[in-house]
């Protein structure tokens, strides 16, 4: 009679044609260990929409707090200052090309040009404001262009040190003039640092003219905001004159239209990253 032993602890016996298999008694008397259910996706979504209201009331208490006691304070002591010496000091022709060539040359000197932007809403409203930060913005996109592409070899030598915005940006360099104008487009949507690709796009093969287009049709939504806060900054500087008021209704209005304009920006920019991440992996797909 041979006894065999299985991989449960049990023992089997042969013998005879007969077969029993003996188990520990111990094993039997274990309990299964119930798992924690996952729960229900209705309560996850529900939650997911509680999260997301609270936050933004939190934005819009947080808003409100800024428009009512620290945004004049700051208006009165530094922003009136500074508008009414430019205004008493320089004509707007003379402001408007202060304002393009700052606009035009700070990205070349990685310098930021929002707050050139923000003036630019304050002194001339939506349409002639946008005119002028476009018209700025495409030469500010087109110097570290071309300067950057007698630097070519260093900086595809600093991009081997960063593979995966490197290869972000050679995406761009692929297909045909559509291609790189709708990959520029989102590149500049998304996250991705917005002075440091003026100078890296050329470490592509992307074309000037997909360039050029794409960087300003993306470049819109953060025109219009930098415009929106700057005519935000004007009202509110008008309101803390004695002879001009701003009601209640009036500051929740603004705070409402702020939060809704972040929050489409905001909706674009993560829906054109997982785009231009979609375009990525479908090229990807193809090439293998």
């Amino acid at each position: 009679m041979t006894y065999l032993e299985g991989n449960d602890g049990g023992r089997s016996r042969e013998g005879d044609g007969d077969y029993v298999k003996l188990r520990w008694g111990t094993q039997d008397s274990q309990s299964e260990v119930a798992l924690p259910s996952p729960p229900p996706r209705g309560a996850a979504k529900l939650w997911f929409w509680v999260k997301l209201v609270a936050s933004f009331l939190c934005l819009g208490l947080l808003a409100f707090i800024v428009f009512q006691w620290v945004g004049p304070f700051f208006i009165e002591k530094v922003i009136i200052p500074i508008t009414n010496w430019e205004r008493n000091r320089f004509s707007p022709s003379e402001l408007a090309v202060m304002l393009f060539g700052s606009i035009a040359l700070f990205p070349t000197l990685l310098l930021p040009s929002s707050p050139s932007m923000w003036m630019a809403g304050m002194l001339f409203g939506y349409v002639l404001g946008f005119m002028l930060i476009i018209s700025a913005a495409a030469v500010g996109v087109s110097l570290p262009f071309f300067i950057g592409s007698i630097f070519h070899r260093k900086i595809e030598g600093w991009l081997e040190k960063y593979p995966k915005k490197a290869s972000v940006l050679r995406f761009a360099g692929e297909g045909n003039w559509f291609h790189q104008f709708q990959a520029i487009t989102l590149i500049r949507i998304s996250p991705f640092p917005y002075i440091l690709f003026n100078y890296c796009a050329v470490a592509t093969t992307v074309k000037y003219g997909p360039y050029l287009c794409g960087s300003l049709v993306g470049m819109v939504p953060e025109v219009l905001v930098s415009l929106y806060t700057g005519i935000l900054i004007r009202t509110l500087a008008n309101a803390s004159h004695k002879e001009h008021t701003i009601s209640v209704v009036q500051i929740v209005l603004n705070v409402v239209g702020l939060c809704i304009t972040v929050a489409t920006v905001y909706f674009i920019t993560v829906y054109a990253k997982r785009r231009l991440k979609e375009l990525q992996k479908g090229d990807e797909l193809l090439l293998q």
